[in-house]
């Protein structure tokens, strides 16, 4: 339950601290877009703070490339695709995987990446490959399945793998001329496996500040503050206002199964391009559970397909444009027809706004 009171002393600390300029703040996790939405926490900051979203959404990131090829694949009837629902209904120049199931394409939605592991087992003569699309907070638990199958001796089990990871995402926003970031609204989930220190690039080269955040409107409204306070004392850095869900050092033990799977390689981002070292593939030990080897697949696609005409995500999750900016919003683009991934995922920007559009917020 939200404490009023405490929203009411947030809101006037913020007022007080307030620059009175106009000040971009970033949220880079999706569930901080939700809880911003739902919570109707713009409608309640200063008309001259805003908060903007950015690539925190893994299923809205993922390239137009790997959502075809993954499309090609389920639609060769060679495997059985496992995914999680998100993905279910993203659309590729053909349809989605929700389409190929109506078609007779196996399609299974799961809940962990173990559960497709045990569609495996239960399909001995059958391919399962599990899509796996996250960032570095989902990485590890698919690991985790890869190190498990290679434990059972399963050798009908892969893993497509569009991980990426965020703080190569920061610093691309940071260069990109177009993008007006002050400081950010760190992601509280990722970081409670990375930890603080892969974000001190921010402050020290970017002179950007940044606030790991928790997930409720105190918690927001507390980050906000506290970019505030590095603002006005010209010290940005990188600080947890998510103290009670992680440790300043992440988790290491997460850190270690992921590692031992996976590996950078360089990765192409809806709105971002290719940047180098920002996504995963699986280590050559683990290549015959690598799907994009095992079916002869390009690990990294060497340009960019066409994107989906009318669909602005890329500027969407660049922050340089709101969803109702974009031509299709509400309009050739809703939650039940999506153009994009944004107004498909239950993480994406466009969803958020759209299902909150009308919430005037009552907190204060």
């Amino acid at each position: 339950m939200v404490d009023k009171q405490k929203v009411r002393y947030q809101l006037q600390e913020i007022e007080r601290m307030n620059p009175c300029k106009q000040i971009n703040l970033m949220e880079v996790c999706g569930t901080h877009t939700h809880a911003i939405g739902k919570s109707g926490l713009r409608q309640l900051l200063p008309q001259n703070i805003n908060l903007i979203s950015g690539p925190g959404c893994p299923v809205c990131v993922t390239d137009d490339w790997e959502i075809e090829s993954y499309l090609d694949l389920a639609r060769q009837g060679r495997v059985i695709i496992a995914t999680f629902g998100d993905l279910l209904k993203v659309p590729g120049t053909r349809g989605s995987l929700a389409d190929a199931r109506g078609d007779g394409i196996r399609v299974s939605v799961v809940y962990s990446p173990l559960e497709a592991l045990t569609l495996a087992q239960n399909n001995p003569t059958a391919e399962v490959v599990f899509l796996g699309a996250g960032f570095e907070t989902t990485t590890p638990v698919v690991a985790m399945s890869v190190l498990e199958a290679k434990e059972r001796g399963l050798k009908n089990y892969s893993v497509f793998s569009m991980h990426k990871l965020v703080p190569p995402a920061l610093a691309a926003l940071l260069e990109d001329k177009e993008v007006n970031v002050d400081g950010f609204i760190l992601p509280g989930h990722v970081s409670t496996i990375i930890g603080q220190e892969p974000y001190q690039f921010l402050s020290r080269d970017y002179g950007k500040g940044g606030v790991i955040a928790g997930f409720e409107p105190e918690d927001i409204l507390e980050t906000v503050g506290m970019l505030l306070a590095q603002m006005n004392q010209g010290e940005p850095a990188i600080k947890i206002q998510y103290h009670r869900g992680m440790a300043p050092e992440g988790n290491a033990v997460a850190r270690e199964a992921a590692a031992k799977v996976f590996t950078p390689e360089d990765a192409r981002w809806r709105g971002l391009g290719l940047l180098p070292e920002s996504g995963l593939r699986l280590r050559r030990e683990y290549e015959r559970f690598d799907a994009k080897a095992k079916f002869g697949l390009p690990q990294v696609p060497p340009t960019a397909v066409k994107v989906q005409p009318g669909c602005a995500c890329g500027e969407i999750l660049k922050g340089i444009k709101k969803p109702h900016q974009c031509r299709s919003f509400g309009r050739a683009c809703t939650p039940m027809e999506p153009v994009g991934p944004c107004m498909v995922s239950s993480e994406g920007t466009c969803a958020a706004y759209y299902r909150y559009a009308e919430y005037q917020g009552e907190l204060a």
